[in-house]
């Protein structure tokens, strides 16, 4: 038994107010367990709708903080064969990798490639699994087909950006700030626009009438319906995330008379529906373009576990450039 430092809160809140740094207690593993030291861990959106109390799966109170991070073996519980000491990890989905270390079943962790950075293999579980599963699950892509999402400058869009580029795909990818323009044309987006409620006018426009299929959501409201209405006939708009909270509003002629489909997707159910050769295989595909640096996330700074309340309000400020990150 040792103590290590961790993020806990012990009620729900304003994460800011409610997280505290403590000591908690870490147990030799037992057969089929591993002691992962964590190395890098990011703050998403649901980090902070977990520590809210506003998110689908809520862990039991008190609870170490953190959904997401990377890590490396540093024990092995008696009789473990299928992992090595030294390996380089990917925490399951809601670990507490707000923490210094930590005892996770075997079965549960991803091994991933020493030669990827632990900044950017931190960030590895979510948001890239996200985007590759919107542009392989819902609809049979070829190279040159045209995608629409808004929050494109999210961590998810960035990604969808990224390996839209890889397959050959054109992405017209829609944000809040005309300054953001520029950026997303650099990252490589096709065309990058200001949402309006000419937003299909503007899209039509950019893309030479393309017809577009298939678009992504992570914003409701308002912004989700302006990029239903710029589909194209018996199109399908995914939502995977509302960071307006607001709902989404449809007009009935967007399913009489478009004949649009509208459907809904979280990493996390997928992740526990899929068979581990299925969730190997996109894996197999992901990390070669995480390691030559082709798929990667945007860091805007990191900070050291002591000095959670700051990271946490930094994470809550609008118009960041890049994730925030705690490295150990």
């Amino acid at each position: 038994m040792r103590k290590v430092s961790a993020i806990i809160y012990h009620q729900h809140g304003d994460p800011a107010n409610v997280v505290r740094v403590e000591k908690k207690s870490v147990a030799s593993p037992a057969m089929g367990e591993a002691l992962v030291e964590v190395q890098a861990a990011p703050i998403n959106p649901a980090d902070l709708n977990v520590i809210e109390g506003k998110y689908p799966r809520l862990p039991p109170l008190p609870a170490v903080a953190g959904v997401e991070g990377m890590g490396v073996v540093s024990a092995l519980g008696p009789g473990t064969m299928n992992l090595r000491v030294g390996a380089h990890v990917l925490l399951p989905w809601g670990a507490g990798s707000w923490s210094e270390a930590c005892v996770v079943p075997v079965d549960q962790l991803i091994p991933i490639p020493v030669d990827i950075p632990f900044d950017q293999a931190s960030m590895l579980r979510v948001n890239p699994p996200t985007a590759w599963r919107l542009l392989h699950d819902f609809l049979a892509l070829r190279p040159g087909d045209w995608i629409i999402q808004n929050g494109a400058n999210s961590a998810v869009g960035l990604a969808v950006i990224q390996i839209a580029r890889v397959l050959g795909l054109r992405t017209v990818n829609v944000v809040r700030r005309p300054e953001l323009v520029t950026d997303l044309r650099a990252e490589g987006g096709n065309v990058a626009l200001v949402e309006g409620e000419d937003l299909p006018k503007q899209v039509a426009e950019a893309t030479g009438n393309a017809n577009i299929y298939l678009g992504f959501n992570c914003i409701g409201g308002e912004s989700a319906l302006q990029v239903a209405k710029s589909l194209a006939q018996g199109g399908t708009l995914v939502t995977y995330g509302a960071m307006a909270r607001q709902p989404m509003r449809i007009p009935t002629g967007l399913l009489v008379f478009k004949d649009l489909t509208f459907r809904g997707f979280w990493i996390t159910q997928w992740m526990q529906r899929a068979k581990p050769q299925e969730i190997t295989a996109m894996f197999d595909c992901l990390f070669p373009l995480a390691r030559s640096s082709v798929l990667r996330t945007k860091i805007e700074k990191t900070y050291a576990l002591k000095d959670a309340r700051d990271a946490i309000i930094h994470a809550q400020q609008g118009g960041r450039a890049g994730k925030i990150l705690f490295k150990f």
